[in-house]
């Protein structure tokens, strides 16, 4: 079983930057791929970014390609969201999700594991 749970979202203007970690908890967290999904008010939730097990593999959403960076540090067993360049658009709730698959995945299908959500919104 793996646990997850989400910080770093708030309040913020449009061109700036937030990070978001998810930290995880439970047994063999190495092997298991992590993404980022995001939900916007009466949108469906809708893939971000994702990372392989070992974190040398690494896919995004052509909407946030060039700006976000996703990362994982599996000392500390937790997953980072880079968001620079941050627009309107991005406003939504962030969750993070866990795979047991190593390859990264970007369907919400594929996840076996999700966080509560962190909340972002970016003013204009």
């Amino acid at each position: 079983q793996v646990q997850l749970v989400e910080s770093g979202g708030g309040l913020v203007q449009a061109g700036g930057s937030l990070r978001l970690s998810c930290a995880a908890s439970g047994r063999t967290f190495n092997v298991y791929a992590m993404g980022w999904f995001r939900q916007a008010p009466g949108k469906e939730r809708e893939f971000v970014a994702a990372v392989s097990w070992s974190g040398g593999s690494t896919y995004y959403a052509d909407s946030v390609k060039g700006r976000f960076t996703i990362s994982r540090d599996n000392a500390k067993v937790t997953v980072y969201l880079q968001m620079n360049s941050l627009k309107p658009e991005d406003t939504a709730v962030y969750y993070c999700a866990a795979t047991r698959a190593i390859r990264a995945k970007t369907q919400r299908g594929d996840y076996d594991y999700w966080g509560q959500g962190t909340q972002v919104i970016v003013s204009s």
